[in-house]
């Protein structure tokens, strides 16, 4: 889905596992404790049940439970749901909720218990709303494509019952194994019937605290665009014991002065803060406290660079004639001149601007499902993608899919790849160069940076006499207007952008790769400037139907989790040779500071409820001092090895629950 998930490219945002506590009266051990960190882009509408931005996931994900949620070592443990059983079949999952599970007002009153109707209910305005979200289960639950299409028009055919008020029951079309990660996301969430009729249109104002209720470990106090938003402990919580967080203050920041996190680390005003290597006081700040800044792990969410296969829009471009815009259409139409676009590009260089020369490596992704999301028969997902790119070229005999390198660049293959596509492209007719508009928020610091190194990268190896990466700056909602907030494909107003990344919804590789299927993915026009479901014409000539026919393949594959992962990794195979979607970066993997005591926090590559950033506060713990380089290695490595236990004893677990 775009849920939490279609993000705005990181500038500012204090991308870790663990940033960003702060503790009143200087004692993360004693007394209230106050966890403030910064924040970089506005809710639209705090609606859980049909967003797919990540600025109303990274709220509400704290404020509402779902029916399971993740342990730090991402084992789904009860939430709303104290137990759970499926159907040897695979196709039923019945859910027993909790008896003290309550909904609260934003002052903290108790309004009503939560009921299994409830999930019902939210399952249905989901539906009716058109939830961004809703691609995400449509296919799964039985009978509910028929009803968000229109074909039936009685809700209670749909695979969801209330068998009572504690039992909430879903049948679904074919077996999931991942099914029950599924059920973090918040198309799937709870609402009070009562309290949404009563709220009417006005359910889930972007501003307005008091416009929904709440189920989780903490309540929204207030939000003021572009200054502040506020959380309070729910103090009524059912699991408030493992809540140790009491006030969360999230403050805006535009990210232009990229030393201001350390310094507001090192005056106490934060406790933990992203750092900026490109700044002019790294230097300074490396030498007075070297010991503490900690490189977090890489994490599953993909930064890429888009591009928009049928343009439609003009308002922000550097092109002066109708010659232009239809060269550089056609050009990117072209394979080869994509694959060149790929191979010239320095990866190394565009992180180094966010991460510093040290860090560059720590952040860098080659391929759109991060290579170890997923494993099977010994094997890894990436391995798995390699074997079937190869045999697409020579080009692909020696690239090196893992992380932390940059195993695309190669500028000879670029200019290789190029000579093609110039030759075929002026015998269509195309004029060169070709110039290519990239939209960055001009405010970002880091953004501008990369987009620049970007440019010099590819002109540098292509020559400007071929290509010219013409960059707009320009302010920051206007390129969150023609790029993640684009209602449409007519919207989204460029030709190549690196505003977009994407986190994972469940644990399974179609999560990445079904949200560009032109049939139906929900994501197409936000990474390749098209409107699925519409039998694009540009979709067609880049053989997206091919990719389209392949996931869908892979989709039916329920029973042999190999074959499945196999058939997926063919889909990537050919994604990754289409050179539509080029991998940057993760979004974690980067330097801070920070007074989180390590692992503390819930953990999963994916789903709404088990992700270190954005971060979810339940369960974080505080420490008093900035952790050292030293202790936090420690601590992974203990982590490491007690994840290894406990997801082997939580596979163990889930033979008693088919019944």
């Amino acid at each position: 889905m775009k849920t939490r998930k279609v993000l705005a490219l990181a500038g500012v945002t204090l991308l870790a596992a663990g940033v960003l506590a702060a503790c009143s009266g200087g004692s993360a051990t004693k007394g209230e404790q106050t966890f403030a960190f910064t924040y970089e882009t506005d809710p639209d509408n705090l609606n859980y049940l049909t967003t797919g931005k990540a600025a109303t996931a990274d709220i509400t994900s704290n404020v509402i439970d779902g029916l399971l949620e993740n342990d730090k070592y991402g084992n789904l443990i009860p939430s709303m749901a104290e137990d759970w059983s499926v159907s040897k079949d695979g196709l039923t999952y019945t859910y027993k909720i909790r008896q003290d599970a309550k909904w609260y007002t934003s002052e903290g009153e108790e309004y009503a218990p939560v009921k299994a109707q409830d999930f019902v209910t939210g399952l249905k305005y989901a539906t009716d709303k058109k939830s961004e979200a809703l691609y995400l289960v449509q296919d799964s639950i039985k009978g509910l494509d028929a009803y968000a299409k229109g074909e039936s028009k009685d809700f209670s055919q749909v695979g969801i019952k209330a068998i009572d008020d504690q039992t909430v029951q879903y049948t679904l079309n074919k077996p999931e194994s991942f099914w029950n990660s599924k059920t973090t996301m918040g198309v799937l969430a709870p609402v009070n019937e009562e309290f949404l009729n009563s709220k009417g249109d006005d359910f889930a104002k972007a501003t307005d605290p008091s416009s929904i209720l709440y189920n989780g470990p903490y309540l929204l106090k207030s939000i003021v665009t572009k200054s502040t938003v506020e959380f309070a402990k729910n103090p009524n919580y059912w699991d408030k014991d493992n809540v140790h967080i009491d006030k969360v203050k999230l403050s805006f920041w535009d990210g232009q002065d990229t030393s201001k996190p350390a310094e507001n680390f090192k005056d106490g005003s934060l406790s933990a803060a992203r750092l900026y290597p490109t700044s002019a006081s790294f230097a300074e700040l490396e030498k007075e406290m070297k010991d503490n800044i900690v490189y977090t792990q890489q994490d599953s969410t993909t930064y890429v660079v888009g591009t928009n296969i049928d343009r439609q829009s003009y308002k922000y471009t550097s092109k002066t004639s109708e010659e232009q815009k239809t060269s550089t259409k056609k050009a990117l139409l072209n394979k080869d001149f994509r694959q060149a676009i790929a191979f010239g590009f320095d990866r190394t260089a565009y992180a180094s601007q966010l991460n510093g020369q040290n860090g560059a490596s720590k952040i860098l992704r080659n391929i759109f499902v991060p290579p170890t999301f997923v494993q099977a028969d010994g094997k890894s997902f990436g391995d798995m993608v390699k074997e079937k790119l190869v045999t697409y070229g020579d080009e692909w005999k020696d690239v090196n899919l893992a992380d932390a390198q940059d195993g695309l660049y190669n500028p000879e293959k670029a200019k290789a790849e190029f000579a093609k596509a110039k030759a075929a492209l002026q015998a269509e007719g195309v004029t060169f160069p070709i110039h290519l508009d990239m939209p960055v928020d001009q405010t970002a610091t880091t953004k501008v940076q990369r987009v620049q190194s970007m440019k010099q990268s590819l002109e540098a190896t292509l020559g400007t006499d071929n290509v010219i990466i013409d960059i707009q700056q320009l302010q920051k909602d206007e390129v969150l207007n023609v790029t993640l907030f684009a209602q449409t494909a007519a919207g989204e107003d460029w030709d190549l952008s690196d505003n977009v990344g994407w986190g994972p919804d469940f644990s399974d590789p179609s999560t990445y790769l079904d949200i560009i299927k032109p049939s139906v993915g929900e994501n197409t026009r936000t990474y390749l400037g098209f409107d699925s479901g519409k039998d694009n014409e540009a979709a067609k000539k880049v053989g997206l139907n091919d990719y389209d026919k392949m996931v869908n393949e892979a989709g039916e594959e329920t029973t042999d989790v190999t074959k499945r992962y196999n058939k997926y990794a063919e889909a990537q195979a050919w994604l990754t040779d289409s050179a539509l979607v080029i991998p940057t970066t993760s979004r974690t993997g980067r330097p801070i500071l920070s007074k989180m005591v390590p692992f503390t926090l819930p953990f999963s590559f994916a789903g709404n409820k088990g992700t270190s950033d954005p971060l979810r506060y339940k369960y974080l713990e505080l420490q008093d001092k900035a952790v050292t380089a030293d202790e936090y290695q420690k601590a992974q490595d203990k982590w490491m090895k007690e994840k290894e236990e406990s997801n082997k004893k939580a596979q163990e677990e889930l033979a008693k629950h088919v019944k």
